[in-house]
């Protein structure tokens, strides 16, 4: 029988119920803040002490690059690269901006997490029936309160460390809402948890700001007009990425 490695019974026996311990702490603040607050900012600042905690618990390492093309107050999407669950803490930690993040309809139904999502104004988004005139409101709604969006444009986490395609969808409502895109790498966090794998490992971990896209100004966007956009948006990431850390041939899982 193999036993399994250090850092697997780290993972289960350690950081698991650390973080658990820090999701029901750090969630509970920000639902009992919610009574209070309407727009979620007390919120966000749980979700960034919770994203620290967890990556001092596990030993994450992230030295940020490109913060001085981002101007503090603006509101922005962010769009990046997902290579691991960590990508989440990274972000959050490390963007000094008000993030609320487009997440699937199904994370609403998480106890604490979803409840926490949901106060703070986070959106949902039903991927078989999506309503994007509804989606389009808020994210309109996120504008007038100066908050800014943050998009795993590739729509799932990499398993082999390559940036996929970037999906359009996100990127017409950008258009729509005529708000800047700003490409964000984060490179390294496979090395702490990759798809697929439950076990997590101490690791240096690089997030890389990019200058912001203007999106084009048409009165009425195409799928091509986004497609287009998300092509810059992943030219920019993958180039940092492949930079950054370069993908063997045979890198597949």
């Amino acid at each position: 029988m193999k036993i399994p490695p250090f850092h697997w019974w780290r993972t289960v026996f350690y950081l698991i119920p650390a973080i658990t311990v820090y999701t029901i702490v750090c969630g509970g603040a920000s639902l009992i803040s919610s009574l209070f607050s309407r727009h979620g900012h007390f919120a966000h600042r749980c979700a960034r002490l919770w994203s620290r905690l967890i990556l001092a618990t596990t030993g994450v390492r992230v030295a940020v690059e490109g913060l001085e093309h981002v101007t503090p107050g603006t509101t922005y999407v962010f769009v990046s690269n997902h290579q691991s669950i960590y990508d989440t803490p990274v972000i959050f930690a490390c963007l000094p901006f008000q993030l609320r993040i487009i997440a699937k309809a199904s994370l609403a139904r998480f106890p604490v997490l979803g409840w926490h999502l949901r106060r703070g104004h986070h959106l949902f988004v039903d991927r078989e029936h999506p309503d994007r005139a509804g989606i389009l409101g808020r994210w309109r709604a996120l504008v007038s309160e100066g908050l800014s969006l943050i998009i795993f444009a590739e729509g799932t986490r990499s398993s082999d460390g390559r940036v996929a395609r970037f999906k359009a969808g996100s990127f017409l409502l950008a258009i729509e809402a005529g708000l800047p895109i700003v490409p964000v790498a984060v490179v390294g966090t496979r090395a702490v948890m990759p798809k697929g794998r439950l076990r997590t490992e101490p690791a240096s971990v690089k997030l890389i700001v990019h200058a912001p896209i203007r999106p084009p100004e048409v009165q009425v966007p195409t799928v091509q007009d986004a497609r287009a956009l998300a092509a810059r948006a992943h030219a920019v990431v993958s180039a940092a990425v492949n930079r950054e850390q370069p993908i063997p041939a045979d890198a597949a899982l």
